[in-house]
């Protein structure tokens, strides 16, 4: 799976042409819908309508077929249909294609301008804030960057001893801790081997744990990401008292390595770091409501468009699934608001106003009515100044 990134996102949004294609359709992992080609069937009455557009635009046909031959390639390819995920992004214009399986449910949609259609991909760089996981097993230490979508193993093997072996100097397989399934009564975990995590055998496993911490500890110099680590909760009881990183997350995520791979580590990780970044979502929407009516905060496209090619948004809220047509004339910030859909003199003014934002450094939300900090208006916005 390709991930779009924020230099894609550029990429995209400085393509201007008569006819830039974007095509939005949900997708399926796998199950009844995939064995029924419920997805390529979707893309194809999406392709139909944007041929219906690109016809009364007054292209011919060939124009037409060579302008969407791509797309159309995609409907006959069994083969990609069954490596999706949950939404799938198509950008065609003349010479140029592109096309992204995403973990985004879109809304089937499809949008013809001079420029792509990019603000259903926000949710992509929101709240899916990058963060460091530790898979700490016994002679198995891996770390990893990850966001909400993606994971990148980072090389150690020069930072840190290979096992504890190279640490403690003798045979640590003989006399290793061993844990096995299972609790006491109380809750405990049980251990079974020469001795509990305490006194001699703690002692040579903190010893171990210190050597990879100082060898993460260039790595982590200077950042500032959380730290999530995933381990039997005795090691990671151990490895919290030699830790130096001050971004370590208070409690680890315990799972059965043995049992588990990384793709599904990495699921429950998210899990839990999903709450932390999603407080920036909260914080930006309390703010907004401390600051209404201050003269930091503007509901209305009229406001907000300006502001945001000026690089003043700090956090825009767009009405998921809604928009604002019209046209905008950037010298004079000019804007004229219509009614109806895109066309050759109506443009998208929430796309506009979004992807100003992000390019800008601003968060763009995407939010569901009654979670907008002000309803009343499709679009607001908080400001940096």
């Amino acid at each position: 799976m390709t991930l779009i990134t924020k230099k894609n996102i550029t990429e995209l949004h400085n393509i201007n042409q008569e006819n830039c294609i974007s095509i939005f359709i949900p997708t399926h992992r796998a199950g009844k819908k995939v064995l029924q080609e419920e997805d390529p069937l979707s893309l194809k009455n999406q392709l139909k309508d944007v041929k219906e557009k690109l016809t009364q635009k007054g292209l011919n046909s060939d124009e037409i077929d060579t302008l969407t031959q791509p797309v159309q390639k995609l409907i006959d390819n069994s083969s990609f249909w069954r490596e999706q995920s949950d939404g799938l992004a198509i950008f065609a214009a003349d010479g140029f294609f592109e096309s992204y399986t995403l973990p985004v449910h879109f809304k089937e949609h499809n949008y013809l301008s001079n420029s792509f259609y990019l603000k259903p991909l926000m949710p992509m760089f929101v709240g899916d804030g990058s963060f460091y996981l530790l898979n700490l097993e016994r002679d198995n230490v891996k770390l990893y960057e990850c966001t909400k979508h993606s994971f990148t193993e980072i090389a150690v093997e020069d930072l840190i001893p290979e096992t504890k072996q190279d640490r403690v100097g003798f045979d640590y397989e003989e006399k290793n801790l061993q844990f096995r399934s299972g609790a006491t009564g109380s809750g405990q975990p049980m251990y079974h081997g020469q001795e509990a995590a305490t006194g001699k055998r703690k002692n040579e496993i903190k010893k171990y744990f210190r050597a990879i911490n100082d060898g993460l500890a260039t790595v982590f110099r200077d950042k500032t990401m959380p730290l999530l680590i995933a381990a039997q909760s005795p090691l990671f009881d151990i490895y919290k008292e030699v830790n130096s990183y001050q971004n370590l997350m208070e409690e680890s995520l315990t799972t059965d390595f043995s049992n588990t791979d990384i793709f599904e580590i990495h699921e429950l990780a998210w899990e839990r770091m999903a709450p932390v970044f999603d407080q920036k979502r909260k914080e930006d929407i309390s703010q907004f409501l401390e600051e209404q009516g201050k003269g930091t905060t503007s509901i209305g496209i009229g406001k907000i468009l300006p502001a945001a090619f000026h690089g003043q948004i700090e956090a825009l809220f767009c009405e998921n699934k809604e928009d604002i047509f019209g046209s905008y004339k950037e010298e004079k910030d000019v804007i004229t608001v219509t009614e109806g859909e895109e066309n050759d003199k109506n443009i998208s003014l929430m796309n506009i106003a979004a992807i100003k934002t992000f390019l800008k450094g601003g968060n763009v939300y995407l939010l569901d009515k009654e979670e907008m900090p002000n309803p009343n208006s499709r679009v607001n916005a908080l400001y940096r100044y």
